[in-house]
C-alpha cells in the first residue's frame, strides 16, 4: 500500500501524464534526436564563429538528451502507477510522503533513501 488516497494518486497521474505529453511536444520534429541534423551549420567561416556554432549545437543536444531522460523518469512513474508500485520507495519499500510526491511526481526514492544516496555521491 502506498498511503495515497485514490483522489491524490489520480491527480498525481494526472500531473505525470502532463509532464509526459509536454516533453513529447518539446521533443517533436526530431525522429532520433541524437541523430538529426545540426541546428546551426558549421560551415568554412572564421574559427570563433565555427566554435560558437558548434557550442550552441552541443547545447541543443544535451539540452534534448536532458529531455529524454526526463522523459525515461517519466514514464517509469506512470508505469509505477499502472501496476500498483507507484508511491513506494524502490530502495526500501517504504512509503514515500504524500508532500514529496506532491513536489516530485516522478520521485522514486523516500526523502531518507534518496538523501543517503546524494551523500553516497558525493
Amino acid at each position: 500500500m502506498n498511503g495515497l488516497q485514490p483522489d491524490q494518486l489520480a491527480t498525481l497521474q494526472a500531473t505525470l501524464e502532463q509532464r509526459k505529453t509536454a516533453l513529447l511536444s518539446q521533443l517533436a520534429g526530431s525522429d532520433n534526436v541524437l541523430t538529426r541534423p545540426q541546428a546551426v551549420e558549421e560551415i568554412e567561416a572564421s574559427p570563433a564563429d565555427n566554435a560558437s556554432n558548434h557550442t550552441l549545437n552541443q547545447l541543443l543536444l544535451e539540452a534534448d538528451e536532458l529531455k529524454l531522460a526526463q522523459l525515461r523518469i517519466v514514464r517509469h512513474a506512470l508505469a509505477k502507477c499502472a501496476d500498483g508500485s507507484y508511491g513506494l520507495c524502490e530502495n526500501c519499500g517504504g512509503e514515500i510522503g504524500a508532500s514529496r510526491l506532491t513536489a516530485r511526481p516522478e520521485a522514486a526514492y523516500c526523502i531518507a533513501c534518496q538523501t543517503r544516496s546524494e551523500r553516497a555521491q558525493r
